[in-house]
């Protein structure tokens, strides 16, 4: 891996693409995030695909960095491609976990086990 770091930025054209050293491995996880990449003159344009919206693009170069970040790659992330954080009070992790189709826990026996043998 090299020092210099791979530059996450929105374009002059509003694309959002991935600059910098990008090895095999790294053009994986940008594939993984969403990103496409396409053949150019001066090596691979990897970028986000074109008019999903600002929020969807946010999220998915984000998702890049974070995950570039976890293999020990060097990342810079626009700022403009931060996702926005929820207003107020963000519940606990455990509020936010869905019930739905849960299996509730058996009940546990209410008597001694049996000694005879």
């Amino acid at each position: 891996m090299a020092d210099e770091p791979i530059r996450i930025t929105r374009g002059p054209g509003g694309e959002v693409e991935a600059e910098g050293p990008v090895d095999a491995f790294a053009a994986s996880i940008l594939h993984r995030a969403g990103f496409l990449s396409q053949p150019v003159l001066h090596g691979t344009w990897h970028r986000l695909p074109f008019d999903l919206g600002t929020v969807w693009e946010n999220e998915h170069a984000a998702f890049a960095a974070e995950m570039l970040t976890a293999a020990h790659y060097p990342v810079i992330l626009g700022p403009d491609l931060r996702p926005a954080q929820p207003s107020g009070p963000a519940a606990p992790a455990s509020a936010r976990r869905s019930n739905a189709g849960a299996r509730p826990h058996p009940p546990q026996p209410t008597r001694a086990p049996s000694t005879r043998r």
